[in-house]
């Protein structure tokens, strides 16, 4: 059965934290297909993030893929490609409920990413909601008071100033949840291209435990396996673990060599 407006990843996560509970596998959904999105979300993963950073997506294909993943049993988190308040207020009222803001490397910017979603006095979100989705065009009853309810926040920690105050990010009221990512935060290192470096699993480790102690949540990337698995057993509550588009580019690969079986078909490594 399709999700209700008000059961958010953050309530998500708060169920995984029960007694019984157990970390949220989700991917990567890249393609800016809504068949793709849709095809995604009946895959029996717990979450999707649609990501606008490093994806070709813009308002329009992510409201199709909203629409298209709207009767599936799955969280869908979308990722700006900025920490700004108008973009922020345009995928609000697209529907948008649950979002991954990058690039978060302090309190501050964890501040602004709230701020950005809650309507005065609490913040500075713009109102529109009789002309949104968010609101159903005002069939949602009481959404100006309530639409805080309806979404929540997670912050990405990707970079060396960002693990240095994780601490303080994590305080930050209204964030509900942080996910680390290992490959911008291995180039923030000077290891870049190096997720697996000792250093690069220590930082990661440390946000894992400063989200542990201060009682939130806090998810990671991760396509290998094995890595998986080493952050589930370091305490991580919700991962990442593959994407549309490096599924279909790896399953490709696979065919090419297995039926034209040319020398020069190389499969690259894969990246996260």
């Amino acid at each position: 059965m399709p999700l209700r407006l008000e059961d958010t990843f953050r309530d998500a996560l708060r169920g995984q934290a029960g007694e019984g509970g157990r970390p949220l596998a989700g991917m990567w959904v890249c393609s800016g297909s809504p068949l793709i999105a849709e095809l995604c979300a009946g895959s029996g993963l717990d979450w999707l993030l649609v990501d606008a950073e490093h994806s070709p997506n813009g308002l329009e294909s992510i409201l199709a893929q909203l629409q298209a993943v709207n009767g599936y049993p799955v969280h869908t988190l979308v990722r700006p490609p900025v920490n700004d308040t108008v973009l922020i207020k345009q995928y609000l009222d697209l529907g948008v409920q649950n979002l991954l803001i990058p690039m978060v490397n302090s309190a501050a910017d964890a501040e602004a990413a709230v701020a950005a979603t809650r309507y005065p006095p609490q913040g500075v979100r713009g109102v529109g909601s009789a002309l949104a989705r968010a609101a159903r065009w005002s069939r949602v009853p009481d959404y100006l008071a309530r639409a805080g309810e309806t979404i929540s926040v997670t912050v990405q920690i990707e970079s060396t100033a960002a693990v240095d105050s994780v601490a303080e990010i994590l305080k930050v009221d209204g964030v509900d949840a942080i996910f680390v990512g290992p490959s911008d935060l291995a180039a923030s290192m000077g290891l870049l291209g190096q997720q697996e470096h000792p250093e690069v699993r220590a930082a990661v480790e440390h946000c894992l435990a400063a989200a542990k102690a201060a009682g939130k949540p806090a998810g990671v990337n991760a396509f290998s396996p094995a890595t998986a698995d080493h952050y589930l057993a370091s305490g991580a509550n919700f991962i990442l673990v593959g994407a549309d588009v490096a599924l279909l580019a790896r399953g490709s690969e696979a065919l090419a060599a297995r039926y034209i079986q040319r020398s020069d078909v190389d499969s690259p490594a894969t990246s996260y």
